[in-house]
């Protein structure tokens, strides 16, 4: 992603921490189109970012941004894969890493950040009772607070998922991009990205429609965008088998809102079993195993296009965040060994 340092915060060349984040493939789903009665779907597979999700690239950023500023203890709640990566690329600088998860996060973000030496916290709650605690102890302790839009630089990052889609269709954006939306920032940051190639002269004013993807068991913003409000309320008893969207009350949920309505998009939740099953029909109509984030975007483009919001002729991007294999305890219920 760093192909896009004058778009990014770090001045500094010598304190950038990468790990090869960045330019993710945009794969071109003809079986799953076709299945669907779409003509023009790709997948943008972020699962192939190290540490598996998209969460590289905000971490990237930050954390070379923390050693150019001189921080040197990080700290971040994280529904797990956030987590992951900020314990590799905090390893990578030399960084202190404090993470604090929900206690039943995927067994493999749990060994990931311990394997990378990270101080790891399992807490009994959500990842709201984690920010809490974050923020409790954040001053005493030292700690640079990495937490989703309470630092400038993560967003940074997620941005050039926007830069790359464009570049990779030539310059010109789809009809429709489908984003599972957790806190967001990756949906918030495209648009962004959207703006500034705009003002560099490499795109038109043309947007794709934004649809934000989240889970039945936990869907702040989809409600919020339902009633006409400009924020969501918190979710109570926020449940999802996918990690990533078991976020009950987003900080930047007004900015995802915003986008979704002057693209002329949509807010959409999907149940669990649904995303589960649309990520194994991805994996064998395609070879892409999703995490069920992913699968949830894939569900719910086959409900947008048998409901007329979406015509079959609309160029689509669904963006899988993340990889299946860090979520095999939710895939296992669809493949009992016997």
């Amino acid at each position: 992603m760093w192909r896009y340092k004058p778009a990014l915060p770090a001045s500094n060349a010598a304190s950038i921490v990468s790990l090869g984040e960045g330019m993710t493939p945009l794969i071109p789903a003809r079986r799953l189109g076709q299945r669907l009665g779409a003509m023009s779907v790709w997948v943008k597979d972020e699962g192939l970012n190290p540490t598996g999700s998209f969460k590289a690239r905000g971490l990237s950023c930050a954390v070379s941004m923390c050693a150019e500023l001189g921080a040197r203890k990080v700290a971040i709640p994280s529904a797990g894969n956030a987590a992951g990566a900020m314990a590799a690329y905090a390893a990578a600088a030399g960084l202190e890493a404090h993470i604090f998860m929900p206690r039943d996060v995927p067994h493999a973000n749990f060994i990931e950040c311990a394997a990378a030496g990270a101080k790891v916290t399992l807490v009994g709650g959500l990842i709201s009772d984690c920010a809490r605690i974050v923020n409790e102890r954040k001053a005493a302790e030292g700690w640079f607070d990495v937490s989703t839009l309470k630092e400038p630089f993560r967003i940074e990052g997620k941005k050039t998922m926007g830069y790359e889609v464009a570049e990779q269709l030539g310059w010109e954006l789809p009809d429709a991009i489908f984003y599972p939306c957790g806190g967001g920032v990756g949906l918030i940051g495209m648009w962004k990205a959207f703006d500034e190639m705009e003002t560099l002269g490499w795109i038109g004013p043309r947007r794709p429609k934004m649809i934000a993807v989240q889970a039945e068991g936990c869907a702040p913003i989809v409600r919020a965008f339902e009633s006409g409000a400009a924020h969501s309320e918190f979710f109570p008893n926020a449940r999802t088998l996918a990690s990533g969207l078991r976020v009950p009350k987003a900080l930047g949920d007004f900015l995802v809102l915003d986008a979704v309505r002057k693209s002329g998009g949509a807010c959409i939740a999907v149940r669990d079993d649904d995303m589960l099953d649309a990520g194994v029909a991805l994996a064998a109509d395609e070879g892409i195993f999703p995490a069920p984030e992913g699968g949830a975007c894939v569900a719910a483009l086959s409900q947008l296009l048998a409901s007329g919001f979406l015509k079959s002729d609309e160029r689509v991007v669904i963006f899988n965040t993340g990889s299946g294999l860090k979520y095999l305890e939710a895939y296992g219920s669809r493949f009992p060994r016997g």
